[in-house]
């Protein structure tokens, strides 16, 4: 825990002043009592129980200060709140290698069987979009909160060519601003070609971009689903950036085992194996996290940890009120107990 206004906690200084006039008062009383009352009478009142219950409610209201102090130096810390994600957007990748079987029964039906029950799991408030990328990249599915048509989108995944994972998150973020701000097709192949065939729409020219800090953005995320090995499209460090500039969270997923599989297609054969050092890059650039799956089991634990993850997310937060309800609780309840004990408060 931190303070914002740091330099208020000198305040608590005057809580030992404060009791140190608290027993000088009583030294007071107490010599006047001596004065003017029958001793017994004095050492009568104070006998039994009666002496701690006369010092509870003014050290509860000492305490009811120190805590009013503290919640006027704006205490911060970090703490579980439901998350404010409105859109996520589900990155998988269909290359060729997602054929390979050290993932059972194969790293492409791993990734389908658990991004489905990962759907399932979302709040229904939640939007969920699909792009699928070999090659190149696509939208499969636009946002939307209909499970059926999502799972249905999953479901149509056919497995191609290539592996382009900057291409891959460059149609991610376009899918999560939709309002024109990222020429994906300049930013894929280079070129002039018009936007609709990459699904988006024209780009606004009078739409400026300012960057934001990495992961301050929470309407919406990315999760990344691939094996890690590009073969195409953009760096993966550029298309990284802009999601880090745009405060994206993306969440990395690798599928397979760094040993690898040697798969055979269309009379070539190959050997395929996880790149792990690209997705943690991504990961670590965009604020996000980094997860393996070396099996279908593991894959399952990863989109239950991401869920969680993603429906209470940690953030540092503001907690002056709790404080300050907590010093009206104490006070409150120093006053009740002098009104009960003694028919006066403190």
């Amino acid at each position: 825990m931190k303070f914002l206004w740091i330099e208020m906690l000198w305040l608590l200084l005057l809580l030992p002043l404060l009791a140190g006039a608290y027993i000088l008062l009583l030294r007071r009383k107490k010599r006047s009592a001596l004065a003017f009352a029958n001793l017994s009478l004095i050492r009568a009142a104070l006998a039994g129980g009666a002496q701690w219950k006369r010092h509870l409610p003014p050290l509860l209201f000492l305490l009811a200060i120190g805590l009013m102090i503290m919640a006027v130096s704006r205490p911060v810390a970090v703490i579980a709140l439901p998350s404010q994600h409105e859109t996520i957007v589900l990155a998988i990748d269909v290359s060729g290698s997602m054929r390979a079987v050290d993932v059972k029964p194969n790293r492409l039906a791993a990734a389908q069987a658990a991004a489905k029950a990962f759907v399932n799991d979302q709040p229904r408030s939640v939007r969920l979009g699909v792009v699928s990328f070999a090659a190149t990249a696509s939208i499969v599915q636009y946002p939307t909160q209909n499970r059926e048509d999502v799972l249905n989108a999953i479901d149509r995944f056919q497995l191609q060519r290539g592996t382009a994972i900057g291409s891959a998150i460059i149609v991610s973020l376009a899918t999560l601003f939709p309002d024109g701000s990222i020429d994906v097709a300049s930013m894929i192949s280079g070129s002039n070609a018009p936007r609709r065939s990459f699904g988006m729409p024209p780009k606004d020219p009078k739409k400026e971009f300012k960057p934001v800090p990495p992961g301050s953005y929470n309407n919406g995320a990315i999760i990344l689903l691939t094996d890690g090995e590009r073969t195409a499209g953009p760096e993966i460090q550029v298309a990284a950036k802009m999601a880090a500039e745009r405060g994206v969270r993306i969440y990395t997923v690798g599928i397979g085992t760094t040993k690898g599989e040697t798969i055979g297609f269309e009379g070539w054969s190959m050997r395929v194996k996880l790149d792990e050092e690209p997705l943690k890059q991504i990961a670590n650039l965009t604020h996000g996290a980094y997860y393996q799956a070396a099996s279908a089991t593991d894959l399952k634990k990863v989109y239950e940890a991401l869920n969680s993850r993603l429906t209470m997310e940690k953030k540092e937060t503001e907690i002056s009120a709790l404080f300050a309800a907590l010093a009206a609780l104490v006070a409150v309840l120093a006053a009740g107990l002098s009104l009960f004990w003694f028919n006066r408060i403190l």
